[in-house]
């Protein structure tokens, strides 16, 4: 970012590239609208063809050159012929969010060994994988780059309820911050949005289960905010993290929680 630049040439993030894995749902899908409109080619990676199909149409609708890759984030040996892909269909990468992100609502004394690496494959390990082929396309092109990992503040808090998804929340902020120290020499700027309870398909289950009522009113009345936020409330700060607004911020946290992690 340039001293002359103006507050809308910071965000612009024209000409520049990103991959939003989870990107057709949910908080993802508000992200990769919001990189779009901001001016970005956008790959969603994702499993789900039909909520591909409709992605790339919303973003294309846009404006956006837009572009669906279907992998299954377990599948590792997949990962790098879907970096690929997405490369070829649109550029070399300038931004990578990794947002991602699977639960299962079993505690320790429940939970097989195989549900637990599930979790910690599609939450954790993509996202070093698919960290490690950014960097490298970054660092060979010379430019820079963005990597946002969108964690959770389940990262900074134990769970009963779902402990795999809270671990690897806690793990991408560690994550963060290793990458942070590693790319900062290469102008590549890394860090974490922590979202907290927000309106989507993840959070059906405290939204809605009767089991779970209790729940929602102590998480409701220890929210300063007294709600859920909408996906499109994280996208801007995906926006800023993306952009040269965010040029000196690396190895941060951004919790967006309406106030959640503050009691």
């Amino acid at each position: 970012m340039s001293i002359g630049q103006s507050t809308r040439q910071m965000f612009d993030l024209s000409g520049r590239s990103a991959i939003v894995t989870g990107g057709n749902r949910g908080l993802g899908r508000a992200i990769a609208t919001a990189l779009a409109q901001a001016g970005a080619a956008v790959a969603i990676m994702a499993r789900d063809e039909d909520k591909n199909r409709a992605a790339v149409a919303e973003l294309e609708a846009l404006g956006a050159r837009a572009v669906a890759i279907r992998v299954d984030l377990t599948d590792r040996p997949a990962l790098k012929p879907a970096f690929d892909a997405a490369e070829s269909a649109l550029g070399p990468v300038d931004i990578l969010v990794n947002n991602a992100g699977f639960a299962i609502l079993k505690g320790v004394l429940e939970q097989s060994a195989e549900e637990w690496d599930q979790v910690l494959a599609t939450n954790l390990s993509a996202s070093f994988m698919l960290a490690k082929f950014a960097a490298h396309s970054m660092v060979a092109r010379g430019r820079g780059g963005k990597i946002i990992n969108v964690s959770s503040i389940a990262g900074n808090f134990g769970s009963p309820v779902f402990p795999s998804y809270a671990v690897t929340k806690g793990g991408l902020l560690q994550l963060t911050r290793c990458l942070a120290l590693e790319l900062a020499a290469h102008n590549i700027q890394v860090n974490s949005l922590l979202p907290g309870w927000f309106s989507t398909d993840m959070t059906d289950w405290i939204r809605n289960w009767p089991d779970y009522a209790e729940a929602l009113k102590e998480m409701i009345q220890r929210t300063p905010r007294g709600r859920f936020g909408e996906p499109h409330e994280l996208a801007g700060a995906a926006v800023f993290l993306a952009s040269a607004a965010s040029d000196h911020m690396t190895g941060a946290d951004l919790v967006i929680d309406g106030g959640f992690s503050i009691r």
